[in-house]
């Protein structure tokens, strides 16, 4: 089997991780992933922030959880937050930071790094405190906030591939 379809078959999302940092080379790669993931008539409308930064992890995790109306770490442990943002102004922004969603997903695994996309970052972004959180890094624009990539070594295997159901595929 060919190792990218093979890559996209086995990749499941981790909800254990250790606290082991990712190596920056790893990161690189798969950040560069991430930004070559196809975008609407190319206008590269994402944006990613790489948080390794433990307390700003850490902020965004409570800054997530509080949308929940929780307290735990809806991380699941992972040192490695990737932010997804996109420019509201493109009519494929939605789309396109799926796509760099995907993309991180899939680069993580064939890494040998786990990973997992947590939503409520519109949520986050979309408050006083996630402006202000922009801001404070320069970043200017109308972002709305597509997902967070959490990313880290899994603690423990993976789950297996649930059975895929039996009308998921029509031909014509």
């Amino acid at each position: 089997m060919n190792e990218t379809v093979k890559t996209l078959l086995e990749r499941r999302s981790c909800r254990s991780y250790r606290p082991d940092p990712i190596p920056e080379e790893i990161l690189s790669e798969i950040l560069q992933a991430g930004a070559y993931a196809a975008t609407g008539m190319g206008r590269q409308s994402p944006i990613m922030i790489a948080v390794t930064d433990k307390a700003t992890r850490d902020r965004l995790s409570r800054m997530n959880a509080a949308v929940m109306g929780a307290e735990n770490d809806p991380f699941y442990g992972a040192p490695v937050v990737i932010v997804v943002l996109a420019d509201r102004r493109m009519p494929t922004y939605l789309y396109d930071g799926s796509l760099v969603m995907g993309n991180l997903m899939n680069a993580a695994h064939a890494l040998g790094i786990g990973s997992c996309w947590i939503h409520r970052a519109k949520e986050e972004f979309d408050s006083e405190e996630g402006k202000a959180l922009l801001r404070s890094l320069g970043i200017e624009g109308d972002y709305e906030g597509i997902g967070h990539c959490v990313l880290g070594y899994e603690n423990g295997p993976c789950r297996p591939a649930a059975p895929r159901k039996a009308d998921y595929i029509y031909r014509v």
